[in-house]
Parts: C-alpha cells; structure tokens; sequence
C-alpha cells in the first residue's frame, strides 16, 4: 500500500469540507437539495483526480459523519446522498480503471439509482404521496423516468470528472 502524501490528504480534507458545506445548505433549503448533492459530488471527486481513494473514502465517510451532525433532524434528505450520490464518483472511477463494459455498468448503475430513489419513497413519503397514479405505479414511473434521469446524470457527472481533473492538474503544476 502507497503512503499518501500530505498534498492527498489536504485535497481529501477539502473535498470534505466544501460537500459537507454543500449538503448542509442544500438541506436547510429544500429547493436547492439536488444541486446541494449535485456539488457535494463535484467536491468529492477532488482526491480522486489524483487516483487517492484512500482519501475518498476517508472524505465521503466524513462528509457523510459531519453531514449528519449538522442536519440530525433531516436525516432523511441525507439519504439518497449517503446511499447513492456520495459513492457514485467512486463508482464510476473504478469502472474506468478496470474497464468494464460501459453499458453493462450504466444498467447496473441505473438499477441502483432506481433502487435507492424506491428506498427514499418507501421510507420518506410512507410508500404514499398525494398523486395516487404516482403511488399506483411508483415502480414503472422510476425504470423509466429515473433511468432516464440517471443517464442523465451519468453523462453530466463524467464531463464534471474531466473538468476536476483537469483544475487539479493545473494546480498540481503551479
């Protein structure tokens, strides 16, 4: 096992600092709750970009602990973050280093996103919302629109991947 270098671990405490900022503001204001996930994610791919994944797990494990902390009572918006959009980077970072068929993982990827929103419904809304063909037909409404979305997501999320790679390249330069 590579010792991890200071550099590492002050880019892993970074990342961490700015997603659990992210998540808390995305939590207090419930319109801004995606994008909260959304840039906490982007923040976590930080360590990433220089392959310490170490780094990410000690960053998204601290983000998660710190998240809780400052949001104990909204718990549950915490929870697609805990379950699904805090380890998506790391996921898609191992399937480009082991080079798995890429829409063989999209699917598997897809499934667990659909899974985890399924999850968020049962355990947030009580199985019920206010649209009853909503909680009629939860399971088709989520493999269609949610992988959808997913795909989505995925696209946007490696074009992110890029960009961070490329910021932290330049300041490793510098």
């Amino acid at each position: 096992m590579r010792k991890i270098s200071s550099y590492e671990i002050a880019l892993s405490a970074l990342a961490c600092a700015i997603a659990t900022l992210f998540l808390t503001i995305g939590v207090y204001s419930a319109i801004l709750l995606f994008t909260g996930y959304l840039l906490a994610c982007i923040a976590l791919m930080l360590p990433l970009a220089k392959k310490s994944y170490w780094g990410y797990a000690l960053a998204y494990v601290a983000t998660c602990i710190l998240s809780l902390i400052f949001n104990v009572a909204r718990f549950f918006d915490l929870l697609p973050f805990i379950m699904f959009f805090g380890l998506h980077p790391l996921v898609n970072e191992l399937q480009l280093n082991v080079k798995i068929n890429r829409w063989l993982a999209c699917g598997i990827k897809a499934l667990w996103f659909d899974g985890t929103m399924y999850i968020v419904w049962r355990f947030v809304f009580g199985m019920t919302t206010t649209i009853g063909f909503i909680d009629q037909y939860i399971i088709p409404i989520l493999l269609v629109g949610g992988t959808a979305f997913f795909i989505a997501y995925d696209y946007l999320m490696y074009k992110w991947r890029y960009a961070v790679n490329m910021l932290v390249k330049r300041i490793t330069r510098k």
